[in-house]
């Protein structure tokens, strides 16, 4: 069965062009969707750091903090890949109204729940519909990219150029959150980030001309009802990027110990954004260049380094140290994230797509939401930086798994029929 997407030359560029940001922008109608969607992206980068600096103020205990975090990340984690399967049927806009709005009564809710002193059962059941309705914008922006440029190489520009927003966004919240709640008051971060989703995510739900069309609307009815996680590519990156959510998670809770044990608690918003500068500045260098090499090959050989950079973050006990080890650690994530993105781009239907993403997303959070568990009780109960342990234990046991079973990834890919779904695309060279 054809694809029924089509392909204009104003919108994609020449294949036989060198991929670049320039000529990714200059993609007709590309910005009518990104403005919005970094601005309704850009809340999820304070959510779990402003729920653990707020809990933690008003109960004292890390452990208490990373575990009303780590039931947001759990819920987002369960409702995220339904989420995305939603937006794939009914459209983005049919998901994204009401979620937002569920969103930021429930984020309130939270908020209020914490100042009152609340026990922390009540605080999980706040933090619950809190997580399952956080909107999954990145996903969404990726699919309108899928149909922007099928068939074009610049999908790989596009996955890179996507992971330096989502950096960005992690570069400018923590700093905003850790602003907020320690120089306005504990609950502003909070606050913020669902005024924030709220408005955001509205405006990007009015951009209803680049979403891609729902799947109950296109007469594909084989592959509507699918889900992107039978393929076995997609299981195993969904293993690999819980990895990357434990550094996620163990950074976030331990950074903010080891500041506070230092007596200098700003310095969690700068460290982290060193962090997340590292991974931003290396997805700029991984998009600009013309890869050759197959994109699961590039995955082992980035996800190796990114577990040999976090098994070394236990042993630094100095700002500069920790700044300069948090520093490698985020150039090393980047990488992995664009490639594991590139991939699935290529193992699953076009039908599937957001749904697809969404499942990574989901396994981000989920491996945030438990090493913001992990990391919490360790740092309550050993020593200041003890959960700094936690992305080493999982971008390891991450690693082990990526290795033995990488030839999933390539499988599919190649193997890969239009009678399988719509909008798929052959390899093409700059991967």
């Amino acid at each position: 069965m054809e694809s029924t997407v089509t392909t204009e030359p104003a919108e994609n560029p020449s294949t036989s062009s060198r991929p670049g940001y320039g000529q990714l922008l200059r993609t007709r109608g590309a910005w009518t969707f990104l403005l919005p969607g970094f601005a309704a992206r850009q809340p999820f980068a304070m959510l779990t750091l402003s729920i653990v600096l707020l809990v933690q103020h008003t109960t004292g205990s890390y452990g208490a903090a990373g575990a009303a975090a780590a039931a947001t990340g759990v819920s987002m984690a369960l409702f995220a890949p339904y989420s995305g399967r939603l937006a794939d049927r009914y459209g983005q806009r049919a998901v994204l109204i009401p979620g937002v709005l569920v969103h930021a009564l429930s984020g309130l809710s939270l908020t209020a729940l914490a100042l009152t002193h609340a026990p922390l059962w009540a605080l999980f059941l706040a933090a619950v519909p809190t997580g399952a309705s956080v909107p999954q914008v990145g996903p969404m922006v990726r699919a309108r990219w899928g149909v922007k440029l099928q068939g074009s190489p610049l999908m790989t520009t596009a996955a890179a150029f996507e992971s330096v927003t989502d950096e960005l966004t992690f570069v400018v919240g923590p700093l905003l959150a850790t602003a907020l709640c320690t120089a306005v008051t504990p609950a502003a971060g909070l606050v913020t980030e669902a005024g924030l989703t709220l408005v955001g995510g509205l405006l990007f739900a009015a951009r209803k001309s680049t979403q891609p069309p729902a799947s109950r609307d296109s007469g594909h009815a084989r592959v509507k009802h699918a889900s992107a996680l039978r393929v076995p590519g997609v299981r195993v990156l969904v293993v690999t990027f819980l990895g990357i959510g434990s550094v996620f998670g163990g950074m976030q809770v331990s950074l903010a110990a080891f500041t506070e044990s230092i007596g200098e608690p700003g310095l969690n918003g700068v460290l982290y954004g060193v962090f997340a500068a590292g991974n931003m500045l290396s997805g700029i260098v991984c998009g600009a260049i013309a890869w050759k090499a197959a994109p699961h090959k590039r995955l082992v050989i980035g996800y190796t380094a990114l577990a040999v950079a976090a098994s070394a973050l236990w042993t630094a006990h100095s700002v500069p140290l920790l700044a300069a080890l948090g520093l490698l650690v985020g150039m090393c994530i980047a990488p992995a994230l664009i490639t594991g993105y590139t991939l699935v781009d290529g193992l699953v239907p076009a039908g599937t797509r957001t749904e697809a993403f969404t499942w990574l997303t989901g396994a981000v959070a989920l491996g945030q939401a438990a090493a913001v568990t992990v990391a919490g009780q360790l740092e309550d109960r050993l020593w200041d930086g003890a959960g700094f342990l936690v992305p080493m234990g999982g971008t390891v046991l991450a690693l082990v798994t990526l290795l033995t079973l990488r030839s999933r990834l390539a499988a599919r890919h190649q193997n890969r029929t239009v009678a399988r779904g719509v909008g798929h695309r052959v390899p093409v060279a700059v991967d």
